[in-house]
């Protein structure tokens, strides 16, 4: 890759996750700690340092500062923090604190007035804390997660249009934050389709990020590794590149949200004003002759994951291949013709549609410099 390599940084839900764990430790300790070694949802292990660490009769309060890496955004110098109290009540309960935002919309894959801390940081935390809680006299533990300054972040940030209230979200699916906004990496992007080539791949896989790229892994078992691309939210960016590099098929494997983008024509997912088009999705459900009223409340969703909720509800999943053969459709048309199909997964992996390009779908031409 030309230039620096990029460096990667953290998730606020691995440092919340961090955080957590370390407090656990120190009401066991009792004593406080300077640093904490935890396991992110990627299954690798890092050593944060602690930038808070108080320690009372019945408490701990840990806090980590997020470092974003080479792609600071808003929640970048962000200090998450955990107020950790064990108890014997064979569970961990999660709440939010100050600056964490509070879920007031459907669609958002968490329920009405919980705190916006998603599955996978949700998942990890209490992992984090009952590997400490091992062997000890304590089973469970109450965990408020909070961001001082967290609702002033949000003002830089879509949440409160999505519903999510008075904060940041707690966010990540690896635990690591991959700089995508940067022309590194989209030279990253071009490099690895041409490193495809070199191995004489003529299909290539790409992925909006790692966790799609582990489902499309799981779909595909029988291609090559280095046919898998990792574009993030530079599709156009792959698409024009895989025309360059002669290549005769590309496979999108994505999840609803950056798929209807794409299916609306927005080749960079990421760029301001790339918000989901409810109004485009409800045309397409009309298209294939869903129910009015069905179409009507897609148009008045709140997200893409809650159109595919309202669409499963009342039976019409069928959508999900038909948002893939737009998908498809367009890619083809940004990249002058190459044959491109799709493949739609949700969080866990499963398959919801597909588009499969037939052999000959598409006219490879060149692009000029």
């Amino acid at each position: 890759m030309a230039g620096k390599e990029l460096r990667e940084g953290f998730t606020t839900g691995a440092c919340s996750a961090a955080a957590a764990k370390a407090a656990a430790r120190v009401i066991l300790l009792r004593q406080p700690i300077r640093e904490i070694e935890t396991t992110l949802p990627n299954k690798k292990k890092v050593i944060f340092e602690l930038k808070r660490c108080e320690l009372t009769e019945d408490k701990a309060i840990c806090s980590i500062i997020k470092d974003a890496g080479d792609d600071p955004d808003c929640t970048h110098g962000a200090e998450l923090t955990a107020e950790v109290r064990l108890n014997t009540d064979n569970q961990i309960i999660l709440k939010g604190g100050e600056g964490v935002a509070v879920v007031t919309k459907a669609g958002l894959g968490l329920e009405i007035g919980e705190p916006a801390i998603n599955p996978v940081p949700r998942k990890n935390i209490t992992e984090m804390i009952l590997e400490e809680l091992i062997g000890s006299a304590f089973s469970g533990a109450e965990v408020v997660i909070s961001v001082p300054g967290g609702q002033e972040m949000a003002k830089k940030t879509m949440n409160e249009r999505l519903g999510l209230i008075g904060g940041i979200s707690i966010l990540g699916t690896t635990g690591i934050v991959k700089p995508y906004s940067t022309a590194a990496y989209k030279a990253s992007v071009i490099q690895a389709i041409q490193v495809a080539r070199e191995y004489g791949e003529t299909s290539i896989i790409l992925t909006t990020g790692g966790k799609s790229e582990k489902f499309a892994m799981d779909l595909l078992p029988n291609m090559n590794e280095v046919a898998f691309i990792q574009v993030g939210d530079f599709i156009g960016t792959g698409i024009k590149t895989a025309i360059k590099e002669k290549m005769d098929h590309v496979i999108i494997v994505g999840m609803i949200g950056k798929l209807s983008k794409m299916a609306d024509g927005v080749m960079m997912t990421h760029r301001g004003g790339s918000s989901v088009n409810t109004k485009m999705l409800a045309r397409i459900a009309r298209s294939i002759e869903m129910p009015e009223p069905l179409c009507e409340e897609i148009e008045k969703a709140n997200t893409a994951r809650h159109v595919l909720d309202l669409c499963k509800e009342a039976g019409f999943f069928h959508i999900t291949t038909k948002i893939c053969e737009i998908v498809s459709h367009n890619c083809s048309k940004h990249g002058l013709g190459l044959r491109v199909s799709t493949y739609m997964v949700d969080f866990d992996g499963t398959l919801l549609g597909k588009f499969e390009a037939p052999e000959g779908w598409g006219i490879k031409e060149e692009i000029s410099e």
